[in-house]
């Protein structure tokens, strides 16, 4: 058994994917046995970990494993994904291996690149190159869905670190650290505006927007979706767009682009939450060509996965890695560089 409500990741939305309703007559009996007992080809150690993760619930409660099952309970797995219903295909995709050992990988996942297979994107997913590099291939009826190896995602418009463990030990016990936010992740997001302060923090529950079930929103009274902290800090400015670095303490789907959305600084070129527009700036024809070739530059979201540290599930040290910002990117921090440099020039004259 194998981001996000439980003890694991909070970057997605979990799924059911096994229920069992014990017997009216049921005795007394723990949890991880029970399961064990009700389900084929499945360890004991294997329910135990995913116990230990957060994904058993019974009567909608996580429970540990010495829980005993009682009459008429309802037992459920739940997981961070979706079945998939179709074959993962190895595909020999080239892929940034940023560290590899025996329990994990860390990959620098370039902009486009869809992370899990679905509807529209069976092939050419990180998850095809991953079974490719790994030498998995798994038919769509497969016991484990998600093949056991990616602990979290990004967009697929989004570019950086991504974690992949590469056994059930390392997935469970990295998977932890998420849920516990002691993940240390940090993101460089250019977004629009000039954001007042140099450092905040941002709270707010996040849940899909009812009115666009593409968008997620911030619900400030608390009374929906599920809480959301993200931290910032002001790197650079230029005047009508800032470069911020993001510290989440939470991982919400599509947290950083809502949350600088809700405090009135959508990111660069994001389309989903209105950051493709000119928001900021004169209306003269010249800027508005300014920012199309940005745009241009840089046909997504500006965010970029920077960091990852996180503690090592053999070793038990504390690891860190770093990436370059992407191309695209740079090239478009260049361009803004240049422009704010001839802005301020012309406002001193």
């Amino acid at each position: 058994m194998t981001e996000d409500d439980s003890l694991l990741l909070p970057e997605e939305e979990m799924f059911e994917h096994f229920r069992f309703v014990s017997d009216k007559k049921q005795g007394l009996l723990r949890v991880d046995r029970y399961i064990t007992d009700h389900m084929e080809q499945t360890s004991r150690h294997r329910v135990q970990l995913a116990i230990e993760a957060g994904y058993v619930r019974v009567n909608d409660k996580v429970v540990k494993a010495n829980y005993k099952v009682k009459p008429l309970d309802v037992i459920t797995i739940v997981m961070p994904y979706q079945r998939r219903g179709f074959e993962v295909v190895p595909e020999n995709i080239p892929l940034d291996i940023v560290y590899e050992d025996d329990d994990l990988l860390v990959v620098n996942k370039p902009p486009g690149l869809v992370v899990h297979p679905g509807h529209g994107h069976i092939t050419g997913t990180l998850v095809n190159a991953l079974a490719y590099h790994l030498g998995i291939s798994q038919g769509p009826d497969a016991e484990d869905d998600r093949m056991g190896i990616l602990v979290h995602r990004i967009d697929k418009d989004t570019s950086g670190l991504l974690l992949v463990a590469k056994n059930e030990d390392a997935q469970m016990f990295l998977s932890r650290q998420f849920f516990y936010h002691t993940i240390q992740r940090t993101y460089v997001a250019l977004v629009w505006g000039n954001v007042a302060d140099d450092s905040g923090t941002i709270e707010g529950n996040i849940g899909r927007d009812p009115n666009d079930r593409m968008r997620f929103k911030v619900f400030p009274e608390g009374d929906q979706g599920k809480t959301a902290v993200t931290h910032y800090r002001v790197l650079e400015r230029f005047g009508y767009v800032t470069l911020v670095e993001c510290k989440l303490e939470t991982g919400r789907t599509h947290q950083i682009r809502v949350h600088m959305n809700y405090i009135g600084h959508p990111l660069f070129n994001d389309d989903r939450y209105g950051g493709d527009r000119v928001l900021k700036g004169p209306l003269y024809t010249k800027y508005k060509q300014f920012i199309d070739n940005c745009f241009e530059i840089m046909p997504r979201q500006a965010l970029h996965a920077k960091t990852l540290g996180f503690i090592h599930p053999t070793t038990r040290k504390e690891v860190f890695f770093d990436s370059e910002i992407p191309a695209d990117m740079q090239a478009l921090l260049d361009k803004w560089r240049k422009y704010a440099a001839r802005l301020s020039e012309a406002q001193e004259i």
